[in-house]
């Protein structure tokens, strides 16, 4: 139980991070006609022992492959306090209530950060997230990785 207690709190500090994320004008580009590629959590997977420190060097080729890409993902929105018109949150491979949940591995998170001018609603359900897909370290204040991955969403569905 202490194990699951310690891993609640690593994912309510990644949501207290951004939402503490400065809001970045963000543009799409006028010309991007870009293939949205499906890709999923399993797509994003790194070879990293728990509690083990991140190192651009453990980014898999399809990793490196992905990175700069339009994207589409499914998951779940980590919940927050606010219900609508969120422009920041964690997508989430699982929504935490079965063994998978709580302490998911650094890979299991996408920081999604919308598109200025768009937003979405909380929900429990599963959500596909479309956008461009990067590698961005989000790191805390003690120096350890919150978040490796970003996106920069155009749409939640």
């Amino acid at each position: 139980m202490r194990g699951r207690a310690a891993a609640w709190g690593t994912m309510i500090a990644l949501a207290a991070a951004v939402t503490c994320l400065s809001q970045r004008d963000v543009v799409a580009d006028e010309g991007d006609a870009e293939k949205v590629r499906d890709i999923s959590f399993d797509d994003i997977k790194i070879d990293i022992k728990k509690g083990q420190a991140f190192k651009r060097s453990m980014l898999t080729d399809k990793v490196q492959e992905i990175d700069g890409s339009a994207v589409s993902l499914r998951g779940y929105i980590l919940p927050s306090f606010q219900q609508k018109g969120i422009t920041q949150f964690v997508l989430v491979r699982d929504n935490m209530e079965c063994c998978f949940g709580p302490g998911a591995a650094l890979y299991d998170c996408v920081v999604v950060e919308m598109e200025k001018g768009k937003s979405t609603s909380y929900t429990v359900r599963p959500v596909t997230v479309e956008g461009k897909f990067t590698v961005n370290e989000l790191v805390g204040p003690d120096g350890t990785h919150l978040a490796i991955y970003h996106i920069r969403g155009l749409s939640v569905k």
